[in-house]
């Protein structure tokens, strides 16, 4: 594997650490800010979901814009927009200013969340590919896990503690912004603006062995065939089947509960008996399990395939979810069990959904409309995220956490028969030849 390749990889993959980390610094702030703005149960939903309003806005609407400046300009603006929310949270005298800022680092998020993964895929050889596209989730999770990290470690940091959890995230913005200068442009959007050239040169700096003029005659086809620029077509045939697999797929892996447990997790252990500094502690744990098993499913990605990884991990989150919920029910969420069923629950999760998400988004999609396509999918994820994370606090205190996860337990297993039926293995093929069998 090339040296470029890992460098524009790498680079682009920072987008996900921004994401992981602005998602999930919220979790160890919520009691600080919670006390400081004197919020309720909605308002903390609201802190959380106005973020997620600006996910659904950014991932729906960044599409248009990345076909036409390109996926590395925009990605540059989102940098600023990582910066822009950094800043303003940190400094936010009153929760109206508060809530803008997060909902300007939710344009930033949902805007990674589609153009991170579908640069790196349409840079990579296919058979890197998946590796290479679940280093986006792989930088996600280590995000998450600075977040935790950074909570935990500025626990003591006074009674504005929650001010330097968010200013942490400035800097790594600011390393995003000044590395993106020095990325080249995505081939298939380079051939698609008529610069044939330039998409030569990248192509053979990142696979020199490659059969150049073969790529680029492949290219060429898929593009010719474009689609009309309203987005409406992307609702009629051919394209219909792969728009609604890729909204399911998005609804599916919110529906496992997992971004409940990265926001909300301080305040689960806490409502368990926990103390706030050993909560934080134990997501730390939790976000140590997640990289891990990241880093797992990144190995063996483009051998075993997609799907079977989907299929497994499906299995698995349903029994540690069904047994989370169980415990809470019962009563048993004493010592450490709570824990170690979350640390099975993010095992089986980082493995499959987790790595998987973004690559099958970022490759499923013809190069006609893969941008607008894959928006659509993120803007399922982010829509599902946000109803079920402003509820979250909500519903719990109303029923309970027990019969919330119940919830969660039963559409994780619903998945399973979801993806046998509807998805097709992606592993080892071009994006081209993936376009001609999804297009049957």
């Amino acid at each position: 594997m090339k040296r470029a390749l890992l460098i524009y990889t790498f680079v682009a993959a920072l987008g996900g650490l921004l994401f992981g980390f602005d998602t999930a610094v919220i979790n160890g702030a919520m009691p600080f800010f919670t006390e400081f703005f004197g919020l309720d149960k909605t308002g903390q939903g609201w802190a959380v979901s106005s973020a997620l309003l600006g996910c659904i806005l950014g991932a729906l609407f960044v599409g248009k814009p990345g076909d036409i400046f390109g996926r590395r300009y925009m990605l540059r603006v989102l940098a600023v927009l990582f910066l822009v929310t950094a800043l303003g949270t940190a400094f936010a005298q009153d929760f109206t200013l508060f809530v803008i800022f997060r909902f300007v680092g939710g344009l930033a998020i949902g805007g990674a969340s589609v153009l991170s993964p579908m640069y790196i895929s349409e840079i990579a050889p296919a058979r890197f590919r998946g590796r290479l596209a679940a280093t986006f989730q792989l930088a996600i999770v280590i995000g998450i896990l600075v977040a935790f990290f950074s909570d935990y470690l500025l626990l003591g940091a006074g009674l504005n503690n929650w001010r330097w959890m968010f200013l942490a995230g400035a800097l790594p913005a600011l390393i995003f912004f000044v590395l993106l200068f020095f990325d080249r442009r995505s081939p298939r959007w380079l051939v698609k603006m008529g610069r044939i050239e330039e998409a030569k040169e990248t192509i053979h700096a990142v696979n020199p062995e490659s059969d150049v003029d073969g790529i680029l005659s492949e290219i060429r086809e898929s593009i010719s065939s474009e689609v009309m620029n309203r987005s409406i077509y992307l609702f009629r045939k051919p394209y219909l089947k792969l728009v609604l697999t890729g909204i399911a797929v998005g609804m599916f892996n919110q529906f496992t509960g997992i971004n409940i447990i990265m926001y909300y997790a301080t305040d689960i252990f806490r409502s368990a008996g926990f103390t706030t500094g050993s909560a934080i502690g134990q997501t730390v744990i939790i976000g140590l399990t997640n990289l891990v098993f990241t880093i797992v499913a990144m190995t063996i990605i483009d051998k075993v395939g997609r799907k079977t990884l989907l299929l497994t991990g499906s299995i698995g989150m349903t029994l540690f979810l069904a047994i989370f919920a169980v415990a809470f029910l019962s009563g048993h969420t004493g010592g450490f069990l709570l824990l170690a069923l979350l640390v099975g629950f993010i095992g089986f999760f980082a493995a499959s959904q987790g790595a998987v998400i973004w690559v099958l988004l970022s490759e499923m999609f013809p190069n006609n409309i893969r941008a607008r396509g894959s928006a659509i999918g993120s803007f399922s994820h982010w829509f599902f995220n946000a109803l079920l994370s402003f509820l979250y606090p909500v519903i719990a205190g109303m029923i309970g956490v027990g019969y919330v996860f119940i919830f969660y337990a039963a559409a994780t297993f619903l998945s399973f028969f979801f993806f046998r039926k509807f998805l097709v293995e992606t592993k080892g093929k071009s994006l081209e030849e993936l376009e001609k069998h999804m297009l049957k």
